[in-house]
């Protein structure tokens, strides 16, 4: 049985939310733009965390020499292109 590693991640900093519900009678959160990024960014890391976790737990040790690697983005990038 294979087992998923532990990420733990947090919001940086204190978060000041405000609360109001719109004319629908939706509830709607507000949160000081700098706050907002703040979350976007640990969401990001926390992402990048979970793809580093996946890239090694699927790493076979193949390597491939760096011009061969820039070969192959590149080619991808001409096929995206088109």
């Amino acid at each position: 049985m294979e087992t998923t590693p532990t990420i733990r991640t947090g919001i940086r900093g204190t978060l000041h939310p405000q609360f109001i519900t719109d004319t629908a009678g939706a509830k709607l959160v507000i949160l000081p733009q700098q706050e907002f990024e703040g979350i976007l960014e640990s969401i990001e890391d926390w992402e990048d965390n979970l793809l580093l976790a996946k890239a090694k737990a699927d790493d076979t040790g193949e390597r491939i020499p760096m011009e061969e690697a820039f070969s192959m983005i590149e080619t991808g990038r001409k096929k995206a292109q088109a």
